[in-house]
């Protein structure tokens, strides 16, 4: 996913401070995979964009590690 060319073009609006907040409805609507979301929320942080979502709120390191998991073992399903 973060090779994905939409996503290269959201970090780097990120790091040129278009927009303040990525929201999404859930943080597995942003990605099921937890290596990504861990790069995408690693990325996002340093260009001091927060994700929030609807169902999560603001996420932080504990929602990437604990939904990460979580979301990694549905797929798994």
């Amino acid at each position: 996913m973060i090779l994905r060319s939409g996503i290269q073009s959201l970090l780097q609006d990120a790091q040129r401070h278009r927009f303040d907040v990525v929201l999404a409805e859930a943080l597995d609507r942003v990605s099921r995979d937890q290596a990504d979301v861990a790069t995408l929320f690693k990325h996002l942080r340093f260009a001091d964009v927060p994700i929030v979502t609807l169902a999560e709120g603001e996420i932080s390191e504990l929602h990437v590690g604990l939904k990460g998991t979580m979301n990694a073992l549905f797929l798994r399903r």
